[in-house]
């Protein structure tokens, strides 16, 4: 096998580490402090092809692969997870969605607007008392005429608030039935449909989340994506792919957690020499880079696969988990090698840490992940 980048990857990874050098690091820690979304910085992305890295040319997207969609994140996570989070989010989720599951029509409606970052998508599926128990959501959506009438809330979701375009998943069949959810397409600004924005997050403040509310929000029978009742089924497979992308998102979390360390580890001293010099310190390193890189070959693995249409339900979940565990492992590492200095934002090793802890939340918990695996075992 061949482990070298492509020249594709090569390309976007310089592309994405200079933007994000010029673009995210000076503005980072204010946005982090203010709880502040950057919109335009996502159209910037977006006009860079970053916003539809994988959706062809044709809906004006990048074209590109699943490899090159996983560098670009990890570029971005090395620099902020929150921006990181708002790339995947819009990617793997919302214009996924549409891309895999949509009609020609909603292709050629939504698509070309998301994949240039003209709109800014979101997606809706968790609920407030539903989060891995997704079937027993209570948001529920009701045939009128040519009309769904829906009702409920959701929860914990990306862009509530500024984006342009929703994907949710609404109950509308009995309760635990599988084949009784639909997903639905909600435009800004549609009657009866509001968001509420989710303050004082622990890290990935930069990433904006909301509440989503819908009072009698009324939507078309062409706003379905698919057909009725399969809206739960093609969640489970953006989640696949979806795992992917916070796999990559981890990894670049750990790793400029680990580029940090070795950065401090050079330059401070102790007893007359650079702490790196200390084998506490050394071995800490070493054991963050061999984690890291492990992590990236699990997530590799698993964007092969998406792009050769192979199943990928466990090796997403794998490097989902793994790849999460990880950056919480070198935020930690990072935090305890920098000491007090670590311990205060004067320094990133603490927003390193608190970004990476939801990369074991976030997309399926790491104790859903073990679930996933356990169960491709014993099939």
């Amino acid at each position: 096998m061949n482990f070298d980048k492509n020249e594709n990857q090569e390309m976007i990874a310089q592309m994405v580490r200079d933007f994000a050098e010029k673009e995210i690091r000076p503005f980072m820690r204010k946005w982090d402090d203010e709880e502040f979304f950057p919109v335009d910085t996502m159209k910037k992305l977006g006009e860079m092809g970053l916003l539809g890295i994988f959706i062809p040319e044709e809906y004006g997207g990048a074209g590109f692969s699943y490899n090159e969609y996983a560098t670009a994140l990890m570029e971005i996570g090395k620099v902020c997870g929150g921006i990181g989070l708002s790339v995947a989010a819009h990617n793997s989720l919302c214009t996924g969605h549409i891309y895999y599951h949509g009609s020609k029509e909603q292709k050629e409606k939504y698509l070309p607007k998301l994949a240039t970052g003209e709109f800014i998508g979101a997606w809706g599926l968790t609920e407030a008392n539903t989060g891995s128990d997704a079937m027993r959501m209570a948001a529920t959506a009701v045939k009128d005429g040519n009309d769904w009438v829906i009702n409920g809330t959701k929860n914990w979701i990306t862009h509530g608030l500024s984006g342009d375009v929703s994907i949710v998943l609404i109950r509308t069949g009995e309760l635990l039935d599988s084949n009784g959810i639909t997903s639905f397409i909600i435009e800004k600004g549609t009657p009866g449909f509001s968001a509420v924005k989710i303050k004082d997050k622990l890290g990935v403040r930069a990433s904006e989340t909301a509440e989503l509310i819908f009072e009698n929000v009324r939507i078309p029978e062409e706003n379905v994506i698919g057909e009725v009742g399969m809206g739960f089924k093609q969640a489970m497979q953006i989640l696949d792919g979806g795992r992917i992308s916070i796999a990559s998102l981890s990894c670049g979390i750990a790793r400029g957690a680990y580029e940090a360390s070795v950065k401090y580890a050079k330059e401070r001293e102790q007893f007359g020499q650079p702490i790196a010099h200390f084998q506490a310190i050394a071995f800490k390193l070493a054991d963050m880079l061999t984690q890291i890189e492990a992590a990236e070959l699990l997530t590799f693995q698993a964007a092969y696969l998406k792009d050769n249409n192979q199943p990928l339900t466990k090796q997403g979940a794998y490097a989902k988990y793994y790849a999460s565990e990880v950056a919480v492992k070198c935020g930690n590492e990072a935090v305890q090698i920098m000491g007090g200095y670590g311990y205060t934002k004067e320094y990133p090793a603490e927003k390193f840490l608190r970004d990476a802890k939801l990369m074991t939340i976030g997309e399926g918990t790491s104790e859903i992940q073990k679930i996933v695996i356990s169960r491709e075992i014993l099939k």
